[in-house]
């Protein structure tokens, strides 16, 4: 029951659609959004570019020449692979996304500047797709263990 603003109570009206593990992730804004988007119109963009409904085979990520060793271990585990097929998505070619990739010993944390640099496919990202990655220019990431220590990360 719910309260109007007259005071009388009145039913709930019916749940029409539940989510459940198995619902499809909604595409409606990212569409939206998509279509209004007139770098989707540019003379020589191609078919999987425009084409938001095909699941992406595969999406080539790049993170920086400098990022540390554990950041590396980090970002290609399959755990963090899976996490990026959950949170994202779709994926262009150019789009940057900032993630967080874990915390140091002191509390510091580490966030990484991943580009996707392919699609093969659609933009739409689900279980399916594959994540791999290449290593792109340095960036001064500087993440390391020492971010933590007193050195600091420009002297590790």
């Amino acid at each position: 029951m719910r309260v109007e603003t007259d005071g009388a109570l009145k039913p709930l009206q019916p749940l029409r659609t539940a989510m459940t593990a198995e619902s499809e992730r909604s595409t409606d804004r990212l569409e939206t959004d998509r279509a209004a988007d007139p770098e989707n119109d540019r003379p020589g963009a191609s078919e999987p570019e425009r084409d938001n409904q095909s699941v992406a085979a595969r999406v080539v990520v790049s993170y920086p020449a400098d990022l540390s060793d554990w950041g590396r271990f980090q970002v290609e585990k399959p755990s963090f692979r899976a996490f990026l097929r959950k949170t994202r998505d779709s994926a262009r070619v150019g789009d940057v996304w900032e993630e967080f990739v874990g915390v140091g010993c002191c509390g510091n944390t580490l966030d990484v500047p991943l580009r996707v640099e392919r699609v093969d496919g659609g933009a739409r990202i689900d279980d399916s797709t594959t994540i791999e990655y290449a290593v792109r220019e340095a960036c001064g990431i500087e993440g390391s263990w020492r971010v933590q220590s007193k050195g600091g990360p420009s002297r590790a």
